[in-house]
């Protein structure tokens, strides 16, 4: 029953703060009106992608949460996620489009981090990070376009 709260709290922080974010951050006239590559996302994509990313970001903090004893995994979970939610600030909130580049490569580089430091002790939770890993891959290139094009 403990691990049923456990993962229902972890749910509620990644899912909920995810979406709190989302709303508070929402891309307006602004995005709108920046120049765009041609493989830029429809916009209605965005929340049922992140929507699931934020599941299994969830599910592997749960995973390695109890088996990180060290708490190296946890540092970087935990950093993960601060940087996840201060990119949409730095985007959309700040508009700043260098800012957030700057924010998704180093959440680039801390989902890598985490996913080669998981292997050795949860491989579920490292594979649960591959889908995420590539989607802000995807999101550092169209970043770092639309800061180029404008």
């Amino acid at each position: 029953m403990n691990r049923i709260f456990s993962l229902a709290g972890f749910l509620l922080l990644v899912v909920g703060g995810g979406l709190l974010i989302g709303y508070l951050t929402a891309p307006g006239p602004w995005y709108a009106a920046l120049d765009k590559p041609p493989f830029n996302a429809p916009n209605w994509l965005f929340g049922p992608v992140w929507s699931l990313l934020y599941v299994l970001i969830a599910v592997a903090g749960w995973r390695i949460w109890p088996r990180d004893l060290k708490g190296r995994l946890r540092s970087l979970w935990s950093a993960q996620l601060v940087l996840n939610f201060l990119w949409p600030i730095a985007f959309f909130g700040l508009r700043s489009p260098a800012l957030a580049l700057v924010v998704i490569l180093l959440l680039l580089a801390t989902i890598l981090a985490f996913i080669a430091q998981a292997q050795r002790c949860d491989r579920l939770a490292a594979a649960l990070f591959f889908p995420y890993a590539a989607c802000v891959a995807f999101a550092t290139v169209l970043n770092a376009s639309i800061w180029w094009l404008n």
